[in-house]
């Protein structure tokens, strides 16, 4: 009877891949395939989480996978508060959670919580950042795309794009994974990075003014890298405010994906937008808890499961919106 749960398991979660392919706007809020049982599993997914756009969609791939293979999932959002985040790990290995998937923007205080998750038994996965410290945590592997061959790939497209100089902006200011994107950039871009934290994104109207501050100081910047969706918007808006010829000498890039930064691709103001395939961050962790607890399966072999990078562009800008009006982009 073990057994046939299991397979049953795995045959609703390549049912999401099939229903995935299809017209059908339900993907947009998927529900468990028939039959698809209670493992009596649960599983913890901690992360720096503000609700916002992007973990929306983080949000609604564990939410599906955790329907497709009959799994509680506990989802602890932080808002960008390491405290809160290591108090939501230490709860849930007291908790004797049968796995946790846990982003890492603050390696200093939340590996120790998670090393001890290890110690307890509890398989670990991290997602989102934590790609240079997985392996120090213990943890089976890591889902996400390494943050320093982005950047790298938007500095190659700001060459493409002809500017010299970029202010690459940063939402969050203890959140190392942002820092290596500025970082890359400037490994591969033929110019200047200036780099600077230019607000949170919940305070778009702070946001705006520090990049509109940034941008009128210094007249050579002729591009703005956005390290998220947000603030790549943010960075737009401050651009038009002051003048600028958006998409013609002055160009814009992003990371990430919304409804809004699709829009203003395709209308020719932001370049690109680089895409890190996020509802994968939240559905594959959980398929490999899941795995690792029911059939002692780990993918892998010790090296990070990348999610990325890819590039939305004007391109293929009209194909991805479809998807990011399902809610699975």
């Amino acid at each position: 009877m073990k057994k046939l749960r299991f397979l049953l398991a795995l045959l609703a979660i390549f049912s999401l891949f099939a229903v995935s392919c299809g017209d059908d706007d339900s993907a947009d809020e998927p529900a468990p395939a028939a039959g698809t049982p209670d493992s009596g599993l649960v599983f913890h997914m901690i992360t720096h989480s503000d609700d916002g756009p992007f973990w929306s969609v983080v949000k609604r791939g564990a939410e599906a996978a955790a329907a497709h293979v009959g799994v509680t999932l506990v989802w602890n959002p932080s808002n960008n508060d390491p405290g809160v985040q290591a108090s939501d790990i230490a709860a849930a290995v007291a908790a004797n959670s049968d796995g946790i998937a846990a982003s890492l923007p603050s390696p200093d205080q939340l590996i120790p919580p998670l090393q001890e998750a290890v110690a307890a038994g509890i398989p670990v996965y991290t997602l989102n950042s934590g790609v240079n410290d997985y392996q120090a945590i213990g943890a089976t592997s890591h889902v996400g795309q390494t943050e320093v061959i982005a950047g790298n790939g938007a500095g190659l497209r700001f060459n493409d794009l002809g500017a010299t100089k970029v202010l690459c902006g940063i939402q969050e200011q203890d959140n190392v994974a942002l820092g290596e994107r500025c970082d890359g950039l400037a490994e591969t871009f033929n110019g200047e990075v200036v780099q600077g934290f230019m607000d949170l994104d919940a305070n778009q109207v702070a946001q705006e003014g520090a990049i509109n501050a940034a941008l009128a100081a210094d007249s050579d910047i002729d591009g703005f890298l956005g390290v998220g969706p947000v603030i790549a918007m943010s960075g737009l808006s401050a651009a038009k405010a002051l003048g600028k010829d958006v998409g013609s000498s002055f160009h814009v890039g992003g990371f990430d994906i919304t409804p809004d930064i699709i829009d203003a691709i395709e209308a020719g103001e932001v370049a690109f937008t680089v895409d890190q395939q996020q509802y994968l961050q939240g559905y594959i962790p959980v398929v490999l808890m899941f795995l690792e607890a029911t059939n002692q399966n780990t993918l892998g072999g010790g090296l990070p499961i990348l999610t990325g990078p890819g590039f939305v562009t004007p391109d293929n800008a009209a194909a991805v919106k479809a998807l990011v009006a399902a809610g699975t982009r």
